[in-house]
């Protein structure tokens, strides 16, 4: 059976309307795309570091409670779990203050199992923060030896704008070792000050990797990816109560659509039809339809359920 192996940061997200908590949900970019793909009955694991308290105890615990193997998630003796304060607006998009314990030394995880055509995720700030370099750019490595297919969520924040010079080279390397680059035009106007999907990809991404998927909110999503092609799809106005998970769980449904329809490393490399790509955003948007529906960070339990391959 393919295995999704994903790798990044833990929070707990506290959710405020009106500046009024309404909810509490374990989150990460990652860890909420595992989250989605476990429901889903995808055989997943999570590489990551909680602190030793009530928090970090009920992440580990959510996520082997919704199918993702928590064995490489370290847990720090002394250090606190982080938390976020995500205020959502009158769109239902979510504004952040983040509270992370003081910076200590990570320790060498241990990885999981990776073969061929397994799935490796990766993205967010985790992705290229120096002091992770070593821990990141070891699972990739692995990955890329053993023929599993890599996937880059850039989503990169306005509150590291400052560091943008220090990261590049991290952020270079992340896009060479990746089959598949997915970020959204506020990622790419903060990085390039460049938002054109079409122009970021043919200076900042096709060079090093050749399928690329932009997203944009509630406006469509292009896709461009190797023979040349690209496409362009709408995307379904839905009621949202929150759009916190919304990407994640896009990326999550993409990965769903590799394992789903067969798509392996080689098809990838060699290029995929307009009609492949097709089923895969399409699940892609099911997934991330699904997410907006709640104040949770991922798809819903039934929907999950009705998923399973």
């Amino acid at each position: 059976m393919r295995k999704v192996i994903g790798i990044g940061e833990t929070i707990l997200d506290i959710i405020f309307r009106g500046n009024q908590p309404i909810g509490a949900v374990p989150g990460g970019s990652v860890f909420n795309s595992l989250i989605s793909l476990g429901r889903s009955g995808i055989n997943t694991s999570f590489i990551s570091e909680t602190g030793n308290d009530r928090v970090g105890e009920y992440i580990i615990k959510f996520l082997r409670d919704n199918g993702v193997n928590a064995d490489n998630v370290a847990v720090y003796s002394e250090s606190k779990s982080p938390i976020s304060l995500a205020f959502l607006n009158q769109n239902n998009d979510a504004e952040y203050i983040f509270y992370k314990p003081e910076a200590h030394e990570p320790t060498d995880f241990n990885y999981p199992d990776i073969q061929a055509d397994d799935i490796v995720m990766f993205g967010s700030f985790y992705a290229i923060n120096p002091t992770l370099r070593p821990q990141v750019e070891g699972l990739l490595k692995l990955a890329r030896e053993r023929g599993a297919i890599v996937y880059y969520d850039v989503n990169f924040r306005k509150t590291h704008r400052a560091e943008i010079m220090k990261i590049t080279p991290n952020l270079i390397d992340n896009l060479e070792y990746s089959d598949i680059v997915r970020g959204s035009t506020e990622d790419f106007s903060i990085l390039y000050n460049q938002s054109n999907p079409d122009k970021v990809y043919k200076s900042e991404v096709s060079f090093y990797c050749k399928n690329f998927i932009c997203t944009n909110g509630a406006q469509s999503i292009v896709l461009h990816a190797r023979e040349g092609i690209r496409r362009e799809y709408p995307v379904s106005a839905i009621e949202t109560v929150s759009t916190i998970g919304a990407g994640d769980s896009f990326n999550a449904g993409i990965v769903y659509g590799l394992i789903r329809y067969g798509i392996t490393h080689d098809m990838l490399m060699s290029g995929l039809t307009e009609t492949q790509w097709d089923s895969l955003i399409n699940c892609a948007s099911a997934f991330s339809a699904e997410c907006c529906k709640d104040i949770y960070n991922y798809v819903s339990v039934e929907f999950g359920n009705k998923m399973k391959l």
